[in-house]
């Protein structure tokens, strides 16, 4: 998936925080306690592989959907509160790494502060923001409250010019919507309605809490819903946005002040500090547009309502018990069917983590991740790389022209495993004792402040882009890397002590999704250098299509949750990952083991123990509306499809366990996907 829409990267999942194992390492790695062996393998593999996990591991109220991941971030996330909690139960140099960890976690940890200062801490940017006048206010405004890390209107970030990959530039990206997702504001149906009406409701109460009566919360609601929903008529679809090409619109200063003669460049650029830059990218202009017009014919104290949203919004989280419960009735019950908030402890973790993510991966890396790991992981790499490599060469409907690219843009591939050889420098951020909310505003002002110093500057290679204590592995297709943090590299991803039909099935499928990433209905469009170009012939490319098209089509069909069907071109270029990696990294678990037998354990044989563990990857319980919210949202297939909607497409899987016609899952071969 892409860690944010508006970063060109691909992951595997969808989570945060790291791990470490949670079992003791076993000769297979398969723990048999996973299964439901009264499932019917050839009808439901999801229940027959994970059934036993789901049952072991039942949704509890703080959870809308919990599965190995978070099971991982679970275990990971108690490492890291006895790492900050100790920094934070003693004294510190002042400015030391030690003194922000600690003082930021006994911050967010001093409820008695937050609940006595309430409103306080936004009160005078509240007032700052109630007091524009003009158009040009409103834009120096948004420029303030992005250095904030508020994004009211649209993104504007820092990152790689696509076409120049190794230079930085600045990009615009839509956004500006307090549900995230433009069908929840405009679908006509009873579950998207009462939402809609339950976000409403969730706006003029916030605004109660911020001091305002009942009419002028309301009025606000209003004037909130009004401007957010002219902004998803004029944000393009989740389909639309995998379009590269379309999405990339670099234009000179001049260009643009010709084609948006009143927005406010001027006075977003000179107050972001970015006075005399040449050109930038408008990923997607009639959005920029409409924010235009919106800026220019709505009312200001309607736009002013509008960014003091933004404002309570983003700083929720970070104020008294009062605004942190209220803003989980919304987003956290109602959109994502939890019923209970995360203890506050787990939140404070989550913050220091957000805030000092090297620093706190820079002591998790010391304590909890082996140095052989990470030269067990480069050896897999590497056989998965000549596994890829393989499976090109035998392509048969790719031309040999565009095989040699492939394979050049496969051995440039810039891999990254563990943690990064240079850590960042916190030094000038500065974490004091005053307020969880000046805090957070200061973390944010030094993230930005990092960003905008990239702009004009060649792209560093080097640079992570997750902390090493995440669950998570990614492939960013501007740098043409992947990376595999340390936080992934445990069980039941990983272990050291199992063998290879168990590491190949769950870590070498991750490492053959991330490199599928290069290869897939985006990263194809992508050449060695991070360049989008296209480097293949038009034969090819329509062959690529006419396959990628078969698990497009399949996918559209499944039905996720009643009158509620997956999304197939969405999640294609996912479903391709998975497809791939699970391809890609089966015939690297025959390469081998092509000279040494592996033995059947307990009753299973060494292939399918390989799609066992890949299986027990996704294990995992939700709730119905985290299925609603994530099919709108998330790139990634949900957690049973990625294995009863990938599995059937494989043939080894088929053969493995005696799938066959008349089976549920079973797909008549030449009916099946094969791209890579």
């Amino acid at each position: 998936m892409k860690i944010t829409k508006y970063l060109p990267i691909f992951a595997i999942c969808m989570m945060t925080t790291g791990c470490n194992t949670g079992k003791q390492n076993t000769t297979s790695g398969i723990d048999l306690a996973n299964l439901d062996t009264t499932a019917i393998v050839g009808a439901d593999f999801y229940q027959y592989a994970c059934g036993g996990w789901m049952k072991n591991h039942p949704l509890t109220d703080e959870y809308s959907r919990f599965g190995s991941f978070n099971l991982l971030a679970e275990n990971n996330r108690k490492q890291l509160q006895g790492l900050i909690e100790e920094l934070a139960s003693t004294t510190h140099p002042k400015g030391s790494v030690a003194q922000k960890v600690g003082e930021l976690y006994n911050v967010a940890m001093d409820s008695v502060k937050l609940n006595n200062d309430g409103v306080t801490p936004i009160k005078a940017e509240l007032a700052e923001i109630g007091s524009v006048k003009t158009p040009s206010d409103v834009y120096t405004t948004i420029a303030k409250m992005q250095k904030n890390g508020m994004y009211p209107f649209f993104y504007f970030y820092v990152g790689a010019d696509d076409m120049n990959s190794d230079m930085n530039m600045v990009h615009t990206y839509q956004g500006g919507l307090g549900m995230g997702e433009r069908d929840y504001y405009l679908e006509d149906n009873e579950n998207m309605n009462a939402i809609r009406d339950a976000y409403k409701a969730h706006i003029v109460k916030m605004f109660e809490l911020a001091g305002y009566d009942e009419a002028a919360a309301k009025k606000s609601m209003e004037a909130v819903m009004d401007i957010e929903t002219r902004l998803a008529k004029a944000s393009r679809s989740n389909v639309e946005l995998r379009n590269p090409n379309a999405n990339y619109n670099k234009k000179t200063m001049e260009q643009l002040n010709e084609e948006f003669q009143s927005f406010g460049w001027n006075e977003l650029l000179s107050t972001t500090g970015l006075v005399g830059m040449k050109d930038l990218d408008v990923s997607q202009p009639e959005f920029i547009k409409e924010v235009e017009t919106i800026i220019a014919d709505t009312p200001i104290e309607n736009q002013a309502a509008y960014l003091q949203w933004n404002l309570i919004n983003t700083a929720a989280g970070y104020l008294s018990d009062d605004f942190v419960n209220q803003n989980f009735e919304f987003y956290g019950k109602t959109m994502s069917g939890a019923k209970e908030l995360q203890p506050r402890w787990k939140r404070a973790v989550s913050s220091v983590d957000g805030a000092l993510g090297e620093a706190v991966g820079q002591m998790y890396v010391e304590k909890y991740f082996p140095a052989q790991a990470k030269q067990q992981m480069l050896d897999l790499v590497g056989n998965l790389q000549t596994s890829l490599g393989q499976r090109i060469m035998n392509l048969s409907w790719m031309s040999e022209e565009t095989k040699k690219k492939a394979l050049e843009k496969l051995a440039t591939f810039h891999v990254k495993i563990g943690y990064p050889d240079k850590w960042k420098d916190y030094s000038t951020l500065s974490i004091d004792n005053d307020s969880y909310w000046d805090n957070a505003k200061r973390a944010n002002q030094w993230e930005y402040a990092e960003m905008l110093a990239k702009v004009g500057k060649p792209v560093d290679k080097d640079e992570w882009l997750m902390n090493p204590q995440t669950v998570n592995a990614y492939y960013n297709p501007t740098t043409n890397e992947i990376c595999f943090p340390a936080g992934i590299l445990q069980y039941p991803f990983f272990d050291m002590n199992a063998d290879e039909a168990f590491n190949y099935g769950a870590i070498g499928v991750v490492i053959g999704h991330e490199m599928t990433h290069g290869f897939d209905d985006q990263g194809r469009q992508y050449d060695k250098d991070g360049n989008l170009k296209d480097w293949w012939t038009e034969e090819d490319a329509k062959n690529f299509q006419q396959r990628a098209q078969v698990l497009v089509d399949y996918f559209d069909k499944i039905e996720v949750a009643p009158g509620l069907h997956a999304n197939g071109q969405f999640t294609l270029g996912e479903n391709i990952a998975d497809h791939g990696g699970l391809q890609v990294s089966y015939q690297a678990f025959k390469n081998a083991t092509a000279n040494k037998a592996l033995e059947v354990v307990d009753g299973f044989t060494p292939e399918q123990r390989f799609f066992l563990a890949y299986s027990n990857v996704w294990a995992g319980n939700i709730r119905p509306e985290e299925i609603l919210r994530l099919t709108k949202i998330d790139e990634h297939s949900l957690g049973r499809w990625r294995v009863n909607g990938a599995l059937p497409h494989i043939n080894a899987w088929n053969e493995a366990f005696d799938v066959n016609m008349g089976d549920p899952l079973f797909i008549p071969e030449n009916e099946r996907a094969s791209i890579w």
